[in-house]
């Protein structure tokens, strides 16, 4: 453990795998795995992981969201039913459940996949406020997940593409969550001088 987490607040992060197939056992489900491999190489605070794998069933969708949100999750990342398939119904089910829309994610999201494939324009993920929680939709694929939350950066280090999870700490700080502190060889987590902590 880094010795600075002994210092910082613990964050209660939801992780949700949205799938047929993973939920039902014909695959296993990758999502959550790269999601808690990332968070714990990016985040400095002590992380307890509220983690759940379910169909893509819009009313089972929005009843975990809101359940991880009434559990204290201050950031709750989704995988997976983002596309235009009939069955790809996260992001009304994460919509459904919004006080507040936080549109730049998706479209910084979608920013990022167009450096790769010209399919990401069919990509609907989106990320929303509810209460005091960060509900974020991500992709389903572990390479798209890490591209999505780091950003992408030239062979010689320049900056192509900012990541989302930049901008998420000193989202949480605004809606009253606890102070995140990122590992910066990581994500480099962006806040004004006036928010920041030493």
């Amino acid at each position: 453990m880094n010795t600075q987490s002994t210092a910082l607040e613990s964050v209660k992060i939801g992780l949700l795998s949205i799938s047929d197939r993973a939920s039902s056992g014909v695959y296993e489900d990758k999502g959550i795995p790269a999601l808690t491999q990332w968070l714990d190489r990016a985040l400095l605070n002590p992380i307890v992981y509220e983690t759940r794998v379910i169909a893509d069933e819009q009313a089972l969708i929005e009843q975990n969201l809101i359940d991880l949100v009434n559990h204290g999750c201050s950031l709750i990342l989704t995988t997976g039913g983002t596309g235009p398939a009939a069955r790809d119904v996260t992001p009304e089910a994460t919509l459904a459940v919004a006080h507040k829309v936080m549109p730049g994610f998706g479209e910084q999201m979608r920013q990022i996949s167009l450096n790769f494939v010209p399919t990401a324009i069919l990509s609907r993920q989106t990320a929303v406020v509810r209460d005091r929680s960060l509900i974020i939709n991500l992709p389903g694929q572990p390479k798209s997940i890490e591209e999505t939350l780091t950003g992408l950066k030239s062979p010689q280090g320049e900056v192509i593409a900012q990541g989302i999870f930049a901008a998420v700490p000193y989202c949480i700080d605004l809606i009253g969550g606890p102070y995140i502190k990122t590992e910066e060889s990581v994500c480099k987590a962006f806040r004004p001088k006036s928010a920041i902590k030493k």
